[in-house]
């Protein structure tokens, strides 16, 4: 770990005291959203110390022109950027004249900030000496209501403590904001009106180029010692800013506040014209309710989140406290009531990376989802991909690929691949095998067949053709190739025969063809239509079987496992533990020529082939892999913890698959990676309840059957989950002796236990051991 000042906790992530380097770090940490928006812990008040502003509108975003040092063809022409959308959550504050700010105050004592995750609310608590030697106390509180989602809220409260005070609040939203990141520095919104009317205020602003509309508001009251007065309001207002003054002279002791309410209204759901009119009508709700009443549907909420997504830890404060707080920001990022939007790998906590999907969604986030809410949740993370066939497709034409034949991209917002690393926007093309497999994964776990006649297979054949286009027949070695590849450990691009990515292409194809025989004996008509509509004929299909049979898979006899590709035994062998600490994490200390020509990985491929494919592979094979390519693992990638768990605890080795779990689940928490001030890890999150679930908890589906193989790490007492499987929700309770299945909705379910048939009935407790 990189840092360790967040206080233990089972439900809060705490922090005590005020430090000016810790900031940046934090306003990660305590970000809160809603699914539809979402915001950095910025403080309210004006902050002249280092700070990173940020606030943004799900499915909104800016085609930022691509900057590189050399053009080359098949570049795409931008790279997606999550915009920082106009600030509405501002507050200055001003005592007798001076402004409070924590970066100059001569003292800031007893300083506490707290994310609830049980309730979902961000408070903070300090005691401050202005430059003026006033000394004051504030309480914040502030949410963003998960019922009505365009609405935030905040109450603000100012006592001070050892003088009589004017005290003024400035309310006020502001659209004159800019990206941290961003290639050209160029203007990403356009302010178009600024009005106001009463309490309430209004900035209707769009993007530069893809023209979103959205209208910033706000409202506000003011309270001395939670009682409503009426104060005259100042107006400031420019082409991009609107500020409301309440000055009021408060007494030693008594408390000024001010209840703001505010968020955004967005043309993806209201008429560009009639933005103002929705914002008026979402404070009217929101008012109507009133910040009390809001908190506590707030409060009831998330209760009802977590009656389905708790994990439950026994006697492991951090390990309690890292799960809730990866699922609890899953759960701000994504809740599936929208499904033209998607889980971005930073969420709503920053603006790294870009994009709102990239294959994490697939390959680490579907589980999740479809394991803790309805399966049409998980349905519509499936449909989102199929929506995108089409610019798949364009993607791969622009590529010199032909006949319908598609290359999903690696990160997208609309389709269009928006991503502009060579290594990664041209070569990671294993991203194509993580669409397909979870529509395997999807089947799978919750029996639905009906997608896949209905949507899947368009996208299986269009995955499986790009497959055979992208393979070349090596007469060398007689068999089909895959050149020029960078897998999911990016310390090694533009490798030859990456044998994750050549598995992928080769059980693509054959579960493709395996579901065309299936629609076709089965489903007749899906089957007329989609052969009609694709234009596949038998002798394409003999060819993708000719690629699928004849697969090469770089192999080592002296060390009896597939090697991540040609050449990984030419490198020099030179175990992490002999890397010393200093030098880590490598990404930030080395030279990119360095790091590729190391043995270092960033996540192992390969171990990954063997998560997803498991069944395949026996215990043995599993051992003789995770015991070569661990040692060389540096796991600076984010999706990497999780995957070494859930193997650790099938080899039984529990002491490391707990080591791995709790830096997969405090990950940002202790900031193993150096770099949580950038925003969270929130796509790897879903990695965290897998380690526990399918990790610890050896859940698996065997032959259509839920099955578990339970272990327990010596550090906890017990642990407990929920799943829904197929619409039976199912409580698991693990403890050093036994093991109890609870069936809390649904008929009788026969599942497996070690390997051995348990039935399962409605509300009855069952202890196995």
């Amino acid at each position: 770990m990189n840092q360790d000042y967040i206080k233990p906790d089972n439900w809060s992530i705490i922090e005590e005291g005020f430090y000016a380097e810790r900031v940046k770090s934090s306003e990660s940490l305590f970000s809160i959203g809603n699914g539809a928006m979402g915001q950095r812990a910025n403080f309210e008040e004006h902050y002249s110390g280092d700070t990173f502003q940020g606030s943004y509108i799900a499915g909104v975003y800016y085609p930022d022109k691509t900057r590189v040092g050399w053009w080359k063809n098949g570049y795409p022409e931008y790279f997606a950027k999550v915009l920082n959308a106009p600030n509405w959550i501002g507050i200055n504050v001003l005592i007798n004249g001076q402004q409070l700010d924590l970066n100059t105050c001569k003292s800031v004592d007893d300083f506490k900030r707290e994310l609830n995750m049980k309730e979902g609310w961000l408070s903070r608590t300090f005691k401050a000496t202005l430059p003026n030697d006033v000394k004051i106390k504030v309480a914040v509180k502030r949410f963003l209501s998960l019922d009505l989602d365009e609405v935030g809220a905040i109450n603000y409260e100012v006592t001070p403590l050892n003088t009589d005070a004017e005290i003024i609040f400035q309310p006020y939203i502001d659209a004159s904001i800019t990206n941290e990141d961003t290639n050209w520095d160029d203007k990403f919104w356009d302010a178009t009106s600024v009005n106001y009317e009463g309490h309430q205020a209004f900035i209707e602003a769009k993007t530069m180029k893809t023209n979103f509309h959205t209208c910033t508001f706000m409202e506000s009251k003011v309270c001395i010692n939670n009682k409503a007065v009426f104060v005259d309001q100042n107006i400031e207002n420019t082409a991009n800013y609107v500020s409301f003054s309440y000055a009021y002279s408060v007494k030693k002791g008594d408390t000024y506040s001010i209840q703001k309410f505010g968020g955004y209204t967005v043309d993806r759901n209201h008429n560009a014209n009639a933005l103002v009119k929705a914002a008026k009508h979402a404070l009217k709700k929101a008012t109507k309710k009133g910040f009390s009443q809001m908190l506590e549907d707030q409060k009831k909420a998330w209760l009802n989140i977590w009656e389905m997504a708790d994990i439950t830890i026994e006697g492991d404060v951090k390990a309690q406290q890292g799960i809730r707080f990866n699922i609890f920001q899953l759960n701000q990022t994504y809740l599936g009531k929208d499904s033209r939007l998607n889980i971005g790998p930073k969420g709503f906590t920053g603006e790294k990376y870009g994009g709102s999907t990239y294959w994490d969604t697939e390959a680490y986030c579907i589980p999740f989802y479809m394991a803790t809410k309805d399966q049409k949740v998980a349905r519509a993370l499936l449909e989102y991909r199929y929506n995108h066939l089409e610019k798949a497709i364009e993607n791969a034409e622009k590529l010199g690929f032909t006949n319908g034949a598609a290359l999903y991209p690696m990160v997208t917002m609309n389709g269009e691949e928006c991503h502009n690393e060579w290594e990664i926007t041209f070569e990671e093309i294993h991203r194509n095998g993580a669409i397909a497999y979870a529509i395997f994964n999807y089947h799978r776990f919750t029996g639905d067949y009906s997608y896949i006649p209905e949507k899947g297979l368009e996208v299986l054949i269009a995955i499986a053709r790009f497959w055979q286009q992208r393979a070349t027949f090596s007469t060398d070695k007689n068999k089909y190739v895959i050149l020029g590849v960078t897998g999911p450990n990016e310390y090694e691009n533009n490798v030859n025969n990456n044998w994750y990515t050549n598995y992928l292409a080769k059980w693509c194809i054959d579960y493709t063809v395996e579901n065309i025989d299936k629609i076709a004996a089965e489903y007749p008509e899906d089957f007329t239509r989609i052969i009609n509509k694709v234009k596949l004929s038998d002798t394409e299909i003999q060819k993708w079987k000719a690629v699928a049979s004849n697969m090469y898979f770089p192999y080592s006899e002296k060390h009896h496992v597939y090697l991540q590709q040609d050449g990984f035994l030419d490198k020099e062998l030179i175990t992490v533990e002999n890397l010393p600490k200093s030098e880590r994490p490598i990404n930030q200390k080395w030279s990119w020529d360095r790091i590729l020509r190391s043995p270092y990985i960033k996540q192992a491929d390969t171990l990954q082939g063997f998560y997803f494919f498991e069944d395949k592979f026996t215990n043995e094979e599993l051992e003789r892999h995770f015991d070569f390519y661990e040692p060389f693992t540096v796991h600076e990638s984010s999706l990497s913890p999780c995957v070494h768990s859930i193997q650790a605890a099938k080899l039984n080795r529990m002491e490391q698959a707990y080591t791995f779990y709790l830096r997969t689940s405090r990950l940002d928490l202790d900031d193993y990676n150096c770099e949580v001030h950038e925003g969270l890890h929130i796509t790897s999150m879903a990695g965290t309840w897998m380690s526990i679930v399918e990790g610890f908890g050896g859940m698996r589906i065997k032959d259509g059957k839920l099955s578990f193989m339970p272990k327990i790490p010596k550090q906890w007492k017990g642990y407990s989950f929920k799943i829904n499987f197929r619409n039976h929700i199912i409580k698991v309770n693990v403890t050093q002796e036994q093991t109890y299945f609870e069936m809390l909705c649904g008929e009788q379910l026969e599942i497996l236990f070690n390997n051995k048939a348990l039935v399962l009935e409605s509300n009855v407790l069952k202890a196995v051991s």
